[in-house]
């Protein structure tokens, strides 16, 4: 799987170098509540994103009508069924894009990173992962137990898939859009996640991993419940490694390749958007 493209890998956070001509960009982000925390999400999309997908049904608050108001373009998606995996399934069949990114709506996953993600697509990779293991990786938002519990989870796929993953429950993912087809995704939870990386590695699809800084949610409480979603995403990894069969006929794993960034040590502020404040400018234009 191909793509005729060529860019330089970015050497800034603050700067990503993403030259013409290049891979449409879509960005995928199921929400459930986020009014407050959309807005700096958006604002953070870089400009050569072409098309933010928001994959929305269940929302209670302004979340959809915050979206509109920041980006006219934006693609809404209404998905009534509940799960992240189904959302995402979704938004991924409605994306337009060359190369799909997955990002959260609560601000844990800065946007500015996507540039990251999307160059080594355009140097003949098909799929990309974060990490928050890697050196300029990290986690604010990381407890004791979930850690632990994530370093087991990698540990078991990597000694089942012979794999080298450093970090297998994040869900800061791009990949080509064309992998879709091999990859037949089916989960309809948190476990999507899980689900992507062990099929990709078992397809033989080149992956690599980018270093990632999680941070705190901006506000609100998560939908993830460790006890739950882990067990959830250890059935899945015991599934998907031991019944799964790749439609490319078990072709050989390409070596995961970590492409090493050095982030600038620059903060922002992260703060919670009154949906009303930022409607009432809107509708008085």
């Amino acid at each position: 799987m191909h793509l005729s493209i060529s860019t330089q890998l970015p050497v800034s956070l603050s700067e990503p170098t993403i030259s013409s001509p290049r891979a449409s960009v879509s960005v995928v982000i199921p929400t459930l509540n986020e009014a407050m925390n959309l807005p700096w999400v958006i604002r953070r999309m870089p400009s050569y994103v072409d098309e933010v997908v928001i994959v929305d049904g269940r929302s209670h608050d302004h979340t959809v009508d915050v979206a509109r108001a920041l980006r006219v373009d934006v693609v809404v998606v209404d998905e009534q069924r509940k799960g992240k995996g189904v959302a995402l399934r979704a938004g991924f069949a409605a994306a337009s894009g060359d190369i799909i990114v997955m990002l959260d709506a609560d601000g844990s996953m800065d946007p500015q990173e996507i540039g990251w993600f999307v160059s080594p697509l355009q140097h003949d990779y098909d799929f990309v992962k974060g990490s928050r293991y890697v050196t300029g990786g990290g986690s604010e938002d990381l407890t004791w137990l979930r850690s632990a519990g994530n370093r087991a989870f990698t540990w078991m796929a990597n000694a089942v898939l012979r794999s080298n993953y450093s970090d297998l429950c994040y869900g800061y993912i791009a990949f080509r859009k064309e992998c879709l087809e091999v990859l037949q995704l089916e989960s309809d939870g948190f476990e999507i996640e899980t689900e992507l990386i062990v099929r990709a590695a078992r397809a033989g699809l080149r992956i690599a991993e980018v270093p990632s800084i999680e941070l705190d949610r901006i506000s609100g409480a998560s939908n993830l419940q460790t006890f739950r979603d882990g067990w959830r995403v250890l059935g899945t990894l015991t599934r998907e490694c031991m019944l799964w069969e790749a439609p490319t006929a078990g072709a050989r794993p390409e070596a995961l390749r970590r492409v090493k960034y050095a982030y600038e040590n620059v903060r922002f502020p992260r703060t919670p958007t009154d949906p009303q404040s930022l409607l009432s400018v809107v509708q008085g234009l």
